[in-house]
């Protein structure tokens, strides 16, 4: 599987909006999405096969803090590696700029995205009680720190 990588731009929102709105009981608006186009202040890549965005991931930024907005891929392609892919690159280009951590929610009951995120080395370092809605559920705060 030759899974590319690249950063997403203007032409990929509706593809992103679709595997947004299969993937999250609220998801984000496409102007919202827009706002991850901004390359002073994000990093957003779009995982892409044979033409098709199957994937993509977010990263917003400042000084040297990292936060993973999303990770989503369109539900065929799920449990092949593209999330993996995405996150691998997400955290190499936040080394590239220096980053000290990078931090991100996920749902308590979301153990697939848990166990990846824990493959790459972060940590459970807190809870959000009644984080998320449709289902109410509370997030697991997690950090992984580049800077050690």
């Amino acid at each position: 599987m030759n899974i590319l990588i690249q950063d997403a731009d203007e032409s990929l929102l509706p593809q992103i909006q679709q595997i947004e709105q299969q993937s999250f009981s609220v998801p984000w608006t496409e102007t919202m999405l827009r706002m991850q186009l901004d390359k002073n202040s994000h990093i957003f890549l779009t995982a892409r096969m044979d033409g098709e965005t199957v994937g993509y991931g977010g990263l917003m930024y400042v000084l040297d803090e990292g936060y993973i907005s999303n990770i989503a891929v369109a539900a065929p392609w799920r449990r092949c590696g593209i999330a993996d892919t995405l996150l691998r690159e997400l955290i190499a280009r936040s080394r590239a700029i220096f980053l000290s951590f990078l931090t991100l929610e996920v749902r308590v009951g979301n153990a697939a995205a848990i166990a990846l995120y824990e493959k790459h080395g972060f940590r459970t370092v807190g809870r959000r009680k009644d984080y998320y809605e449709r289902p109410r559920e509370d997030a697991l705060l997690m950090t992984l720190r580049l800077d050690e």
